[in-house]
């Protein structure tokens, strides 16, 4: 066969993502992502420290962003995310916001992190009482919970492993024990914290079962990044993503 009738690769736009040093899923958020797009990863520099709250702040130092922007930017992403949560809502609204400006003085283009994409998503559906599980600790747990209240979001139901260390390894059976464990009557949404933590296909399964929105940390972070550049993520059988989805959760339980 003669490639040259294909005429190359397709076009691509692309993505830049800035995880933190043991983020170990690059392949869940590569699957929210259409074909027409790339994500260009790159990691904070490794400390050796636990997951916990002087973790979240070392990987979201200002000058980490802007280094990690200034190697992003060889590549020119149209936008860029921050695929952390903990590191984005550790200090707070004020706190994500400043990081999001720190990455656009470095290169001028839409800036994202995952707590703030959180918040957006939870507005699109108009979800003021939440339930949240985590991998983490109770301190990282609290922190998450100071922040979605300064939001205007309440923690209506909780569970939490706390987990140090090695959190991609959870599988998706703890996700759903702590899921059910964790929602209480009245929580208008879910959300499943940590973009260590796989959840791609646990989502449609526990919509299905409770019957609101479930929203997980990677799904919002690609799914805001990619809104950023007028590009819907995919996920089929996901209330943020699918309208058929969405639709299905206004309807009587079957």
């Amino acid at each position: 066969m003669d490639i040259t009738v294909l005429g190359g690769p397709a076009p691509q736009r692309g993505v830049g993502v800035v995880a933190p040093f043991d983020f170990a899923l690059d392949r869940e958020l590569w699957r929210w992502v259409p074909d027409d797009v790339s994500l260009h990863l790159t990691r904070t520099p490794y400390v050796p420290v636990e997951v916990s709250p002087d973790m979240a702040r070392l990987v979201s130092e200002h000058r980490t962003l802007r280094d990690a922007m200034l190697t992003l930017s060889a590549v020119g992403p149209e936008a860029v995310a921050y695929a952390c949560t903990s590191g984005s809502f550790i200090d707070g609204i004020t706190g994500e916001r400043s990081m999001c400006e720190a990455m656009r003085q470095v290169v001028p283009i839409p800036a994202i992190t995952t707590s703030g994409a959180l918040l957006d998503a939870l507005a699109e559906f108009g979800a003021r009482r939440v339930a949240v599980i985590t991998p983490y600790t109770k301190s990282l747990t609290d922190a998450l919970e100071a922040y979605l209240a300064e939001g205007g979001v309440t923690v209506t139901g909780r569970e939490y492993l706390g987990l140090t260390g090695e959190i991609w390894r959870v599988p998706y059976q703890a996700v759903l024990d702590m899921a059910r464990g964790g929602v209480a009557a009245g929580a208008d949404a879910l959300f499943i914290s940590c973009t260590n933590l796989p959840t791609y296909d646990v989502i449609p399964q526990l919509e299905a079962e409770l019957r609101i929105p479930v929203l997980s940390a990677n799904q919002v972070t690609v799914w805001a990044a990619l809104h950023s550049i007028g590009v819907p993520a995919v996920g089929p059988y996901q209330a943020l993503l699918d309208p058929a989805a969405r639709s299905a959760l206004s309807g009587p339980a079957g």
